[in-house]
């Protein structure tokens, strides 16, 4: 019984979860420049474009769990590894216009 309720709820769950993470990477990795993972020293956009589209197709139509274990950690090294990379190199690396003194409340003299 317990084994019935994991298969009808907790698996197409995490299926779902999966395929939005995919979708979300796919989306993102669409819309970084070509010269951001170049300057960023990573694989070239139409690499993850295609390992990403692949990992959406498989999520989408197969569902075969091995496969979509696969997509699941390409889309971990691109969230974790890629993304990261690229925003930095973008301009966007989580700093607004503040230089590297700034602290939480505005800039850090340190007693000066």
């Amino acid at each position: 019984m317990l084994i019935d309720g994991f298969d009808r709820g907790v698996i197409p769950f995490l299926g779902y979860v999966m395929l939005a993470l995919a979708v979300v990477a796919f989306v993102i990795a669409l819309v970084a420049r070509e010269d951001a993972y170049r300057a960023a020293d990573k694989q070239s956009k139409t690499f993850w474009l295609v390992i990403l589209g692949i990992t959406v197709a498989v999520d989408f139509l197969l569902g075969m769990l091995f496969l979509q274990i696969a997509g699941l950690v390409a889309t971990i090294v691109f969230f974790v590894d890629v993304r990261p990379a690229l925003k930095q190199v973008s301009g966007g690396g989580g700093r607004r216009g503040g230089s590297s003194s700034d602290g939480p409340y505005g800039p850090y003299n340190g007693g000066r």
